[in-house]
C-alpha cells in the first residue's frame, strides 16, 4: 500500500490538499481494493482510501466525493451547526460538556477527552483519578448517537468507576443506551468473524465507505 499526503492535482507548487476546514488530506492507493472508496479520519487527518489501480483522474474525483462526504457526515453528527468537524479533541471535549450538562447534571468534568488510535480493543476509557477519557477512532463514521452514548458511558466512569446499578442509572436518561449497545455489540460480532472485511472491501480502515460505482446503501 503506498500513501501520499497532498494535491492529486499537484506538480511542483502544488499547493497541499486540505479538507474543507484546512485539515490535511492524505490518500491512500491499496492493491488489496478492487472497487471500493473509503474514507475516515486518523490523527486528525482525513485519510482517503482508493484502488491501486485508479487514475489520476479517477483520484481527483473520488477524494472531492468522499471529502464532501465527511463534511455532511460530520454537519450531521454535530446537528447541521457549526463547521461540522466533531472529529477535533476540542469539539469532542465541548460535546461532551454539553452531554454531561444534559444527561449528568454537568456533574461529570472532564480534564480532557480524545481521539486516540491505539484502543483495540474498547470504544472508549476513562481514568477517574485524572478526570481523562479517550474515544477510539474506530467510532468515527458511527451513527452520532451512538458516540453520544459511549461519551456519556465514559463521562459516567468519572462518577461512578464500576459498572454497578449506580452505574447505569446515570445512563438511564438517555433514550439510545440499549440501541447503541446492540448495535456495537453487532460491530463486535461481525469484525471478530471477519465480516466487516466481507462487507467493506478493506477490513484495515473505518470510517466512510462506498462502491467506486456508486455510493450504495452504505449506513451513517
Amino acid at each position: 500500500m503506498t500513501r501520499r499526503t497532498g494535491n492529486s492535482a499537484g506538480g511542483a507548487g502544488a499547493q497541499p490538499l486540505t479538507t474543507h476546514d484546512g485539515a490535511p488530506v492524505v490518500v491512500r492507493r491499496s492493491a488489496r481494493r478492487r472497487r471500493t472508496v473509503a474514507a475516515f479520519w486518523e490523527d486528525g487527518k482525513a485519510v482517503v482510501a482508493i484502488p491501486a489501480h485508479f487514475t489520476k483522474a479517477q483520484e481527483g474525483e473520488w477524494v472531492r466525493r468522499m471529502l464532501d462526504k465527511l463534511k455532511r457526515q460530520g454537519e450531521k453528527q454535530a446537528g447541521g451547526g457549526g463547521n461540522g468537524r466533531r472529529t477535533g479533541d476540542v469539539a469532542l471535549a465541548n460535546h461532551a460538556a454539553n452531554l454531561s450538562a444534559k444527561y449528568l447534571g454537568g456533574r461529570a468534568v472532564p480534564t480532557s477527552v480524545r481521539w486516540v488510535s491505539n484502543q483495540k480493543s474498547r470504544w472508549g476509557s476513562a481514568t477517574p483519578a485524572d478526570g481523562t477519557i479517550r474515544l477510539s477512532d474506530k467510532l468515527q463514521g458511527m451513527p452520532s448517537w451512538v458516540v453520544d452514548y459511549v461519551l456519556l458511558h465514559e463521562l459516567a466512569h468519572l462518577l461512578v468507576a464500576g459498572h454497578n446499578a449506580a452505574f447505569w442509572r446515570h445512563l438511564d436518561a438517555y433514550p439510545e443506551t440499549e440501541r447503541a449497545k446492540a448495535f456495537l455489540e453487532g460491530v463486535a460480532f461481525a469484525t471478530s468473524r471477519g465480516l466487516d472485511r466481507e462487507l467493506s472491501g478493506a477490513g484495515d480502515e473505518n470510517g466512510v465507505g462506498a462502491p467506486a460505482e456508486g455510493w450504495g446503501t452504505d449506513a451513517d
